[in-house]
């Protein structure tokens, strides 16, 4: 199928879709005439904007921009009208066949659908657009020297710099991490959601990032979608040092710390030079390093991270899910979904993502700026 038949087949099928929450909907609500046809409306554009955002780009800005404003939102209001409406059929059929149906039964069910949508929507959307908070994870190492003990990496992943999100968001993101006094910083891939020309005055802000042991960057799927060598010429130009297949070794009073990272998991699709290889990271780092950690983007890194002899490895890709029904997907794609995990001998932690991609919402999902602190286990 080419891509153009493609994109008209996805249309059709969201159009369906729509047309399918209509009729189920409109006709029970007990609204006038005039706002069931504004609704109808609605819902038509809903269905037009979605697949024109994902085209988009081919727009001049700020056009472009301002479409993908419309279609992503309206995406996300109509993924949780959907399972909602599809929700609604369950329940007024399980009270068929329970004899137990009020008149009034198929009118209050439209109406807390499409309220609880609503409700959805618009807390997703403040969960989405606000600073991620901070959260706090700390991993036990065994044999951690003292010298390293409460050492921290600030870890920033999935911010999406794109068609929604621009410089402010950064920039306030930026600022937050500079205040948590981190040893070193990493950002575990998919910062970008287009190409160098078009977004480098928006990444600017990720130049003011501080930390005494440096900041870090990994290639996600996404850079591979916008222009990866564009993209990790234009992160060196920030001062980032961007890790590919490679490793540097810290030390702090004495004690080394090898970080390594290693390209997106699907990189060799796109560039056999950058498969990711984790023991091509580890390759000639000095053999009394305390602890070894990987910067991978994708959590199924860590099959290959755990027999490369890696301690700890910080991922990200899966934004935990971000919302309904895209969460249900996740698992089957990913060995792991959000937080930490011990994968043999190795921990594993997945961040939800510092931004978000697609419709600006996360329910369910927090987005997370997080702090890694290594500890020596306690007795």
């Amino acid at each position: 199928m080419t891509p153009r038949r493609s994109i008209l087949t996805a249309a059709l099928i969201v159009a369906l879709l729509h047309c399918y929450i209509g009729v189920r909907l409109l006709p029970a609500l007990p609204w006038p005439l005039a706002a069931k046809a504004l609704a109808a409306l609605w819902l038509a554009i809903s269905a037009v904007s979605m697949p024109t955002a994902l085209l988009a780009r081919r727009f001049e800005p700020p056009w472009g921009d301002r479409l993908s404003w419309l279609g992503m939102l309206a995406m996300g209001l109509f993924s949780t009208l959907l399972i909602l409406t599809v929700l609604r059929e369950l329940v007024l059929l399980a009270c068929a066949l329970a004899g137990w149906y009020p008149p009034a039964l198929p009118v209050w069910s439209a109406v807390g659908t499409v309220a609880l949508a609503l409700l959805v929507s618009l807390l997703g959307y403040w969960n989405a657009r606000r600073v991620a908070r901070v959260v706090d994870v700390e991993v036990p190492i065994a044999g951690l020297p003292a010298a390293l003990d409460g050492f921290t990496i600030a870890q920033l992943s999935d911010i999406h710099v794109g068609p929604t999100i621009k410089r402010p968001y950064l920039q306030r993101i930026v600022e937050r991490v500079n205040t948590l006094g981190a040893d070193a910083i990493a950002i575990t891939g998919d910062l970008v959601d287009g190409k160098v020309p078009e977004l480098r005055e928006h990444t600017a802000p990720l130049g003011s990032l501080r930390a005494p042991h440096g900041v870090y960057v990994v290639t996600g799927n996404h850079e591979y979608y916008a222009g990866a060598h564009a993209w990790i010429d234009e992160l060196r130009r920030l001062g980032l040092r961007v890790l590919l297949n490679e490793h540097v070794a810290i030390e702090r009073d004495g004690a080394r710390l090898v970080l390594a990272g290693v390209t997106d998991f699907s990189a060799g699709h796109f560039d056999p030079a950058h498969r990711s290889d984790p023991k091509a990271a580890l390759a000639g780092a000095p053999a009394d390093a305390a602890v070894r950690v990987l910067l991978a983007h994708q959590p199924r890194s860590a099959i290959a991270a755990a027999e490369a002899g890696f301690d700890l490895q910080l991922s990200g890709h899966t934004h935990g899910g971000q919302f309904l029904p895209w969460n249900l997907f996740v698992p089957m794609q990913q060995p792991y979904v959000a937080g930490l995990h011990r994968h043999r001998n190795m921990w594993v932690y997945v961040s939800r993502g510092t931004g978000y991609w697609g419709p600006p919402k996360r329910f369910g999902a927090p987005s997370e700026i997080t702090r890694i602190r290594l500890r020596r286990p306690t007795a």
